[in-house]
């Protein structure tokens, strides 16, 4: 008993001094201190059990990305003016296969939200069980209100200088908020003219012509409704009957609003970064994705064809409205300390984080407390991923799998992303806790490929 108190105190405080590093290292870097403090909070009782991930400096190594690359993107609007944005690719860990993460399009984007990005993705990717290691990339340009000749013009100055890092065996991005279908197929394009060669596998999310993968758009929503349903049933419970509220209004939102609908339950509330609305007869699906999906239109729209909604100005309110199963399918730190309170005073059941790292920490201290059975960001939504994965299997192969084979195959992948977190939870007497247990699954598939393949 005496040597694993000691253990455990060695492990702290080796946790503590890499920690400060971090910091030390990384100033000012908000949501990457984040990401990486909710990860070591998790692993304590891993480094107390295995001496050999000390030895072999696993954090200093895995905190560290592999490469950073920052790069100008310089463009012509459509009134003549030179633009420059700044692109960002993080290749974080390549110990599991090429480095994979999307690709995001957003004023926000800088080179920590990048950083978080990409260490969420290293473990996210390990919990697939697919070959393929983590990384991220960005843009601060903002497609909203462009052209499409503009933002062609802009994907193409993007990739001209992105497509010296990666490729199918190298770097495969896809897309992620603001990085959509369109951008997507104007990246392939100037890749495919710049390296004179038709690799199919160098970007996942393509269109079906041109080897993109059926259920892709739908997989990380899908996925979240899937783990979120594992989860429910291991309590003995289920969509069935239940209010759900979504946050968000893209594909993650949208198809996990499909999905949920499948099951039996009612979505009752969904926004944009404008505000939220508020339908309590259930939102109607096809109103969303025809604004969306089809017209680009605001949320606050659907109020027109549906007058009985509300719609309310500003984002956070959408947690105040009661419901059994909240899914933040948005943005990092949607959800704080309030948001989090109010859920639970209004009777919430289950969260389920169908967008990267929605909750703040104290959010999820709340969340626990409350025995609210919570759902972590790197296992609910590692769907897409997972997906983007089977795309590049398909590439490889050269062959095209139906939405139902591909489908079929997500919620395996999500079932047992499911297992594997509660089983890593036991084991290291976190019972339940599915913030710990898909950490410690990530993490030690990732650490022992690491040792396995030296200091390098």
């Amino acid at each position: 008993m005496q040597n694993q108190h000691a253990e455990t105190q060695f492990a702290k405080d080796y946790v503590a001094e890499v920690y400060d590093l971090v910091i030390k290292r990384n100033p000012n870097e908000q949501e990457f201190h984040q990401a990486v403090k909710e990860v070591f909070d998790s692993l304590i009782p891993v480094l107390a059990a295995n001496p050999k991930y000390r030895e072999h400096g696993i954090l200093e190594r895995i905190v560290e990305p592999e490469r950073v690359i920052s790069f100008q993107v310089p463009w012509i609007d459509d009134h003549g003016t030179v633009q420059v944005n700044r692109g960002f690719r993080v290749q974080f860990n390549g110990a599991l296969g090429p480095y994979k993460g999307g690709l995001r399009f957003h004023p926000s984007v800088n080179a920590s939200i990048i950083k978080f990005l990409g260490f969420e993705q290293i473990f996210k990717n390990s919990l697939t069980g697919q070959p393929i290691g983590g990384g991220k990339g960005g843009s601060d340009f903002d497609p909203k209100g462009k052209s499409d000749k503009e933002i062609m013009r802009f994907t193409q100055s993007f990739m001209s200088e992105l497509s010296k890092y990666i490729g199918p065996d190298v770097d495969v991005p896809a897309g992620d908020i603001g990085v959509g279908a369109r951008e997507i197929g104007y990246m392939f394009g100037q890749y495919k003219k710049i390296r004179r060669a038709y690799e199919a596998g160098v970007l996942t999310g393509k269109g079906l012509n041109y080897g993109g993968s059926l259920a892709r758009k739908e997989a990380t929503g899908y996925g979240t409704i899937y783990f979120v349903e594992e989860m429910l049933r291991d309590a003995g419970l289920g969509f069935k009957g239940s209010t759900v509220v979504v946050s968000g209004s893209g594909n993650v939102s949208i198809y996990a609003i499909e999905k949920a609908y499948q099951l039996g339950a009612k979505v009752v509330a969904c926004s944009d970064s404008s505000g939220y609305i508020y339908d309590e007869q259930g939102i109607n699906l096809e109103t969303v994705k025809r604004l969306k999906e089809i017209e680009g239109k605001r949320i606050s729209d659907y109020v027109i064809d549906h007058p009985h909604a509300q719609y309310y100005p500003g984002c956070s309110g959408i947690w105040s409205i009661p419901c059994d199963i909240a899914l933040p399918c948005a943005t990092q730190n949607e959800i704080d300390e309030i948001a989090a309170n109010l859920l639970v005073s209004n009777g919430v059941i289950a969260v389920g984080e169908g967008a990267n790292m929605p909750s703040t920490l104290q959010a999820i201290n709340i969340f626990h407390e409350n025995k609210v059975l919570f759902g972590p960001a790197k296992a609910v939504n590692a769907g897409g991923v997972a997906v983007s994965a089977l795309e590049m299997a398909q590439n490889s192969m050269r062959l095209s799998w139906t939405f139902e084979e591909v489908d079929t195959k997500l919620q395996e992948i999500m079932k047992e992303i499911y297992r594997n977190s509660i089983n890593a939870a036991h084991e290291y007497n976190a019972p339940g806790n599915l913030v710990v247990g898909a950490n410690i699954a990530g993490f030690t598939k990732v650490a022992d490929a690491m040792i396995a393949q030296g200091v390098i």
